[in-house]
């Protein structure tokens, strides 16, 4: 997957405290997203999408944008992933809180596709990786279809 300089320039203008860890995040999406999902800055942040020459209809929600999959910010008060997979994929949600539980001494701080980390030193970057791998592009495109296309 090729980074893109957008990506690079939203790192650089975030907090210093917060850049190696979001550099890192990035660094696990790159390396660890199946082929085929495409980084691009999507709703004001880094995302994981599945490109339009994958799936021409794009995102439901607005369909000039890309089907977005993981995204990742610098909010207020945390760092945050979101993951649309694990908001649709009811095993996937279930395998990740439940790996959380065993990798991190800290509670998990999830709603239904956002995990919001306070402290960058928090992020389970090990397993951010098996996750990231655990959705093939042709995984979510079926997913997605399913639940949201009529």
């Amino acid at each position: 997957m090729q980074p893109n300089n957008q990506v690079t320039d939203y790192i650089a203008q975030c907090p210093p405290e917060r850049q190696a860890a979001l550099q890192q995040l990035r660094e696990v999406f790159l390396q660890h997203l199946p082929t085929g999902f495409e980084e691009q800055m999507a709703y004001k942040m880094p995302t994981y999408v599945v490109p339009f020459s994958l799936y021409p209809a794009g995102y439901h929600c607005d369909a000039k944008q890309a089907l977005p999959f993981i995204s990742f910010a610098s909010q207020k008060n945390f760092i945050a992933i979101y993951h649309m997979g694990i908001y649709a994929m009811p095993s996937l949600h279930d395998w990740f809180v439940d790996a959380y539980a065993k990798a991190s001494t800290t509670k998990l701080d999830m709603g239904k596709s956002c995990m919001r980390f306070k402290k960058p030193e928090q992020i389970p970057f090990g397993l951010l990786q098996e996750l990231a791998s655990r959705t093939t592009v042709q995984q979510w495109i079926t997913t997605y279809q399913k639940l949201y296309v009529k």
